[in-house]
C-alpha cells in the first residue's frame, strides 16, 4: 500500500494562488488514479480533482478553471495548483489513492480510495 504526505499548505490572501503537493513512498504513483479531497468543520469531505492517470483529470465544480492537478512521475509526487483563491477553499486537503482500474464516475466518492495522507491546512483570508 503506498503511503503519502501531504506538503505546501498554509495561508493565503484571496485572489492568490498555494501549490500543495502529495509525496508518495512504497509504492509509484504512475499506476493509481491520486485524487484531492477537502474537508471544513462540520462537512463531509468534499472532492476536489483526480488524475486518473497521466493527462487525464477530473475536477470539481466549484474549483473547475482555478485548479489544476498535474503528476511528476520522477518525483512520484502529484501537485495540486490552487489559483485565484476564495475564503470558501479554507480547509484541510487530503490526497489520496486509488486503484488504476477505477471507474471514472466513483472517483468522486471517498470510498474508492484505500491511501490517504494525513491532510494539510489550507486558509484563505485577508
Amino acid at each position: 500500500q503506498v503511503q503519502l504526505a501531504e506538503l505546501g499548505g498554509g495561508w493565503v490572501q484571496p485572489g492568490g494562488s498555494l501549490r500543495i503537493s502529495c509525496a508518495a513512498s512504497g509504492h509509484t504513483l504512475s499506476t493509481p488514479a491520486v485524487g484531492w479531497f477537502r474537508r471544513t468543520p462540520g462537512k463531509e469531505q468534499e472532492f476536489v480533482a483526480v488524475s486518473r492517470r497521466p493527462g487525464v483529470n477530473y475536477y470539481a465544480e466549484s474549483v473547475k478553471g482555478r485548479f489544476t492537478i498535474s503528476r511528476d512521475s520522477a518525483k512520484n509526487t502529484v501537485h495540486l495548483q490552487m489559483n485565484s483563491l476564495k475564503p470558501e477553499d479554507t480547509a484541510v486537503y487530503y490526497c489520496a489513492a486509488a486503484p488504476g482500474s477505477t471507474i471514472a464516475g466513483a472517483l468522486k466518492w471517498t470510498q474508492s480510495y484505500d491511501s490517504w495522507g494525513q491532510g494539510t491546512q489550507v486558509t484563505v483570508s485577508s
